[in-house]
């Protein structure tokens, strides 16, 4: 009788372990459940952020483009002032900007006694402002030289070339590791513009010398390396100086580095000379005083537009992957000049495109895979959280 006693004592104490188990398990499904509806939500708005950058640099990179051209075109003569307003729309940010400014000081009166360790000194976050924004000024120099003087097909074929640049910079200065994707994809993206080299160009499309042409092509050879260079500094200054994963750290990038280049251009506009033509050159414009005004306008609202997409892209993703969206929208323009410009749409153009949506494609292959493989990791590891709640995507250049 004792000995059944104890069994049946046993067999009660393996009945609460298991109702309480139960119970336990029963309790931690709907807290499983709320946990991955609150993660497919930080997912989606991440992907609709990626989304929104990215057509920001498509739209603003054709416009601004496209009206720039126009400039040149319709008897604008000044590559100063064609280089101004590139850079300087950057005060129509200052509304958004100053709102979130006051948003995070709200912030920081609620959490005065917090300091932040990894806060950078005001002398490297001048350092890094400056140092970009007179390199920044310079490119749009050279830039502003092969709009001038090279067809749009020709341009965009060049500024193709920087997507290749930037995985060099990258390789060295982010830790980019270059994949067969990877590869794949940077090749098909420069030959898909390198192919419009071999299209023969109307004689109307540009009347710049033989010469002209040269230095056109030298010119914007030179910037879209240091374009590359210059996407590959801003993602390593967000990782090792400005360390901050706000918003307002990518407008502070775009502002101030835009205020040093468009001062130095500004300079440089007075300083040629160049400032005493452009009443005349109004006055003659083609189109009429308020289309050249207008032009200008929407030319320096259309690169900030660029701007705000590009900058967005590296600070969410990858500089390379910024560069990739933009290589991409380059055979757009081509496509847009035969509207706008009359220019003729051949083969290759078509065949160019084609090239550029499979290299995008391989691309975002990649990235499939390199987000696959941090969810069956999290799913190996359970124990692992991500403290910083920012998508598997984040991991793309931020391994360094």
């Amino acid at each position: 009788m004792g000995e059944e006693a104890q069994e049946l004592q046993l067999q009660q104490i393996d009945a609460n372990e298991a109702k309480q188990t139960f119970s336990s398990e029963e309790n931690s499904f709907p807290d499983q459940v709320m946990n991955g509806s609150i993660m497919m939500r930080k997912k989606s708005r991440y992907y609709l952020k990626i989304a929104i950058y990215a057509a920001l640099v498509l739209v603003g990179q054709s416009a601004a483009t496209l009206l720039g051209r126009l400039y040149f075109v319709k008897g604008g003569k000044s590559k100063w002032m064609a280089t101004v307003v590139q850079l300087a729309g950057f005060p129509i940010l200052f509304p958004y900007y100053f709102f979130i400014s006051s948003t995070k000081k709200l912030t920081k009166n609620i959490n005065s006694n917090i300091i932040d360790p990894n806060q950078a000194s005001v002398f490297m976050l001048a350092f890094v402002y400056v140092s970009i924004g007179l390199f920044a000024g310079l490119l749009c120099y050279l830039f502003s030289f092969g709009l001038l003087y090279l067809p749009v097909s020709t341009f965009t074929l060049i500024c193709s070339s920087q997507l290749g640049f930037n995985a060099l910079f990258g390789y060295f200065l982010n830790s980019l590791k270059l994949t067969p994707c990877i590869i794949n994809s940077l090749v098909l993206l420069t030959i898909s513009s390198s192919l419009l080299v071999f299209q023969s160009e109307s004689s109307s499309s540009t009347d710049a010398s033989k010469k002209m042409y040269v230095i056109g092509f030298i010119c914007t050879l030179a910037a879209s390396a240091g374009y590359g260079l210059v996407l590959s500094l801003t993602q390593l200054a967000f990782k090792k100086v400005v360390k901050s994963e706000s918003f307002k750290a990518v407008m502070d990038m775009i502002i101030y580095q835009s205020l040093v280049a468009t001062c130095v251009t500004l300079v440089g506009l007075f300083a040629s000379g160049e400032w005493n033509s452009l009443k005349k050159e109004m006055e003659e414009y083609e189109m009429g005083k308020g289309s050249y005004v207008l032009d200008l306008t929407f030319t320096a609202i259309s690169w900030q537009v660029f701007n705000i997409g590009c900058v967005g892209l590296i600070f969410e993703f990858s500089a390379l992957f910024s560069n990739a969206i933009s290589v991409v929208g380059l055979p757009i323009v081509p496509i847009l000049a035969v509207v706008f410009f009359q220019d003729k749409m051949h083969g290759i153009k078509a065949i160019s495109m084609v090239l550029a949506g499979w290299g995008f494609v391989s691309y975002m292959y990649q990235q499939y895979l390199d987000e696959s493989n941090v969810e069956a990791n999290k799913r190996d590891t359970p124990h692992v959280t991500n403290t910083k709640g920012n998508s598997p995507l984040e991991v793309d250049d931020r391994r360094g």
